[in-house]
């Protein structure tokens, strides 16, 4: 059976199945829901009478809606499905999220997919097979535990985001960090926070503390990786540091910190609040700061804590806390530069 699996293609591991499939459907995430939300955001900001404000908000809706099939994509190129299984994967994507949410279509994809590895080009009847077997896999599994899934992640997040309203002090620092340390570690905090559905406070604690991991790392770490690495740390994704990481896990302390100092002074403060769309990608893309705004609106105050809060400040407290890392023998010059990653 191992052999047969490995001819296959299927790998059963924690890596490939959280870490790479998780990865992969962040993207899928990322190029529909994300995206259509931001263009019907920017849509929407256009004065009616200006026609390319509807045929954005048109746009960016038909994109949110295409959500399941995205992850069925996304997850199926992650597994490194054959063709067939691919695009029959298009079909459990859209199943298993109208029937169980984002987590719904992530389980549906997740193993139908492995399903249709098992009898891809097995037979003379593959273009029927196949297909009708990663199909019916992915609807019998969003019918029957899809719902079950996706409701119970979207009560542990209800659950999170009313903890983070009854007692956001403490709340919104262990947001900020988890959610931070997701960001940075081979996880998608990304697909995290939606599949949990954050919202508010919490969502806004969850942006602070994932903007402190890559403005921090892109600060601490710029007398070792630059201008380059000041943009691909800042805007790209923090998870270049990984390998130091490993290396070194000091590094990975100051940006933590930093979130978590911040966290409740912004969310007790200033009601710093987002969605789950913003909440677990920080500043990559600057998606975080844009469903900020869209959050608590399109003004100047509003900017100005997007500024404080998701840019300065975490750039500041890390530097100064890597300071003292550094004095202290514990972070070496040399720890975070991601040309050794």
């Amino acid at each position: 059976m191992r052999a047969y699996q490995e001819k296959k293609g299927i790998e059963l591991s924690w890596h490939t199945y959280i870490i790479t499939a998780l990865s992969y459907m962040a993207l899928g995430l990322f190029s529909s829901l994300i995206v259509g939300l931001i263009i019907q955001t920017a849509g929407e900001q256009i004065p009616e009478h200006v026609f390319i404000g509807g045929f954005l908000e048109d746009m960016g809706a038909l994109a949110m809606s295409l959500l399941g099939p995205a992850i069925g994509v996304a997850v199926a190129y992650a597994l490194k499905a054959p063709p067939l299984v691919m695009f029959s994967a298009v079909v459990s994507g859209a199943a298993g999220e109208e029937l169980g949410g984002p987590a719904g279509a992530f389980i549906a994809v997740l193993i139908s997919v492995e399903c249709g590895k098992l009898v891809s080009k097995e037979t003379r009847f593959d273009i029927l097979l196949t297909p009708f077997v990663t199909i019916a896999t992915g609807f019998v599994l969003a019918s029957t535990i899809g719902p079950a899934i996706g409701s119970g992640l979207e009560a542990f997040g209800g659950v999170i985001n009313w903890a983070t309203e009854q007692e956001p002090f403490t709340m919104s620092i262990l947001v900020s960090a988890l959610m931070g340390l997701a960001l940075t570690f081979p996880i998608s905090s990304a697909a995290i926070a939606i599949m949990l559905g954050l919202d508010g406070l919490a969502a806004g604690a969850a942006t602070v503390g994932c903007s402190a991991q890559m403005v921090g790392f892109a600060i601490s770490s710029f007398r070792e990786n630059r201008w380059g690495g000041l943009v691909s740390l800042g805007v790209g994704t923090s998870m270049l540091q990984v390998p130091n990481m490993v290396r070194n896990p000091w590094i990975v302390v100051p940006p933590t910190i930093a979130g978590m100092i911040l966290a409740p002074i912004a969310v007790i403060g200033f009601q710093m609040a987002s969605n789950a769309e913003g909440a677990g990608m920080g500043t990559s893309g600057f998606v975080g700061q844009i469903m900020t705004f869209t959050t608590m609106g399109f003004t100047m105050h509003v900017f100005i804590l997007i500024l404080v809060f998701h840019i300065v400040l975490p750039g500041i407290l890390t530097y100064v806390i890597d300071r003292g890392l550094r004095k202290s023998g514990r972070i070496k010059d040399g720890d975070m530069s991601i040309k050794q990653g």
